[in-house]
């Protein structure tokens, strides 16, 4: 009898880091869902508690949302959402962990390119919102790469 049949390949056991990394990117990311979740529910005190210190009134946030073409909204959900699938299946060792963080990117790009042609009605310093995005830019790409890493090294199958 064929004593490789009914085998599998081996699969890398899991790093300590990926548990790190997975848990960290999960923590980060659901603060973007809960950010997401209640601008589209327009949760008056939350929009508030976003807005208000860089000098907008909950009113000029919720029309300026209210504005927003439905690819503009797709591409939001789209960043927010491929985040969170992401680190969720990071953290299930699954392949498609780096298409979902790739999908994200997209929807990154795409929200962003909205807003940065269409900024919230009397933003004079965009800076806050610029290096906010860069940092969000830097972890999707950091995200991208470790999880296209660990399934080249078959830690993700």
């Amino acid at each position: 009898m064929d004593e490789s049949i009914g085998t599998t390949d081996a699969v890398a056991a899991s790093p300590w880091h990926l548990w790190v990394v997975g848990g960290l990117s999960l923590l980060w990311n659901s603060f973007g869902a809960y950010d997401y979740t209640m601008t589209q529910l327009r949760d008056r005190d939350y929009i508030a508690s976003a807005v208000e210190p860089l000098g907008f009134d909950v009113e000029t946030a919720i029309a300026y949302w209210d504005g927003f073409p439905i690819w503009a909204d797709f591409f939001w959900a789209l960043g927010v959402w491929g985040s969170v699938a992401g680190s969720v299946l990071l953290l299930l060792r699954s392949r498609f962990a780096m298409h979902s963080f790739v999908i994200s990117l997209i929807g990154l790009i795409g929200g962003m390119a909205y807003q940065f042609t269409n900024p919230m009605p009397g933003l004079t310093d965009s800076t806050i919102p610029m290096v906010f995005t860069l940092v969000i830019f830097a972890i999707i790409i950091a995200l991208v790469w470790y999880a296209n890493r660990m399934t080249a090294t078959g830690v993700l199958r």
